[in-house]
């Protein structure tokens, strides 16, 4: 059994921080769910695209605040806004309470770091020099960002044991390192999140001066039955663009939300749950 998606253009990981990309005045470029103001006095997070303040209020872990919009973003690549050149979060994460260290055993006091946000060209990769070679040069907007497209096919093979994921993507973002990371049932869930991790490891792959590039994985028993005690299901994927083009082995990035990585393409929301695998 196999399913085939198309992935969605983002700019967002959980919904705090609001966005993985900032611009050059310190707003979230948010492409993802925005959390909106209800007529209760709550809020409801919609599927939108926005320039986001990092003075709104930051509610604790699972729950929700609406976010401080300053305004809605042109998602056309040739539109209004594509010219926006995409910066890092600084560290430490603004507007971040998701309680996780995504790299334990090689940065544990991640939290501690300070750095100031940097545009995704002028990243400085440690150790880089000159005459190394960097490849990302030139600004990266939020209109190229906005070109990029993926599809991906998952299936389960025949032994029903494990589940293999097969990538194919154009118009990312040229000679960059790109990683894909899984989301599993309880990464992100309140009462005790887990640790979201690669998708594979290595979970590598680098895009042409085309930015095409293609990708795949076969993962242990990634389905496992929802109802058995402890199963974590593997639920969505996320594509990253790596803006210190380097990957972190067992972990996703050192301080992940922005602060290293940058999801470009995934799922809408939980997918997968048609299939099932066995130990």
């Amino acid at each position: 059994m196999s399913e085939k998606y198309e992935l969605s253009l983002t700019t967002q990981g959980p919904l705090y921080p609001p966005s993985e990309v900032m611009d050059g005045d310190g707003n979230f470029v948010v492409v993802g769910m925005i959390n909106r103001p209800t007529a209760d006095g709550g809020a409801a997070p919609e599927w939108g695209a926005a320039v986001v303040s990092p003075a709104g209020p930051v509610p604790e872990f699972g729950r929700l605040a609406p976010y401080t919009v300053v305004r809605e973003l042109d998602t056309e690549p040739g539109g209004a806004d594509r010219d926006i050149v995409l910066h890092t979060l600084p560290l430490p994460l603004p507007c971040n309470n998701y309680p996780m260290v995504f790299a334990p055993e090689q940065l544990p006091d991640a939290d501690r770091v300070r750095r100031p946000s940097h545009a995704f060209h002028e990243v400085p990769i440690p150790d880089l020099r000159a005459e190394d070679g960097p490849k990302v040069t030139e600004p990266v907007t939020f209109g190229r960002w906005m070109e990029a497209s993926g599809t991906l096919e998952v299936a389960v093979t025949p032994d029903g044991r494990s589940g293999t994921f097969d990538f194919d993507f154009s118009r990312l973002v040229p000679n960059s390192v790109y990683t894909v990371m899984s989301l599993r049932a309880r990464d992100l869930d309140p009462s005790g999140p887990t640790r979201p991790g690669p998708l594979g490891v290595p979970n590598v792959f680098t895009t042409d001066a085309e930015g095409t590039g293609r990708y795949h994985a076969t993962m242990p028993d990634p389905f496992p039955d929802p109802e058995l005690p402890g199963a974590n299901r593997i639920i969505n994927v996320v594509v990253l663009w790596m803006s210190y083009q380097r990957s972190y082995g067992g972990a996703i990035g050192e301080f992940g939300l922005g602060g290293d990585i940058h999801a470009h393409l995934k799922l809408r929301g939980p997918s997968f749950g048609d299939l099932r695998t066995t130990p």
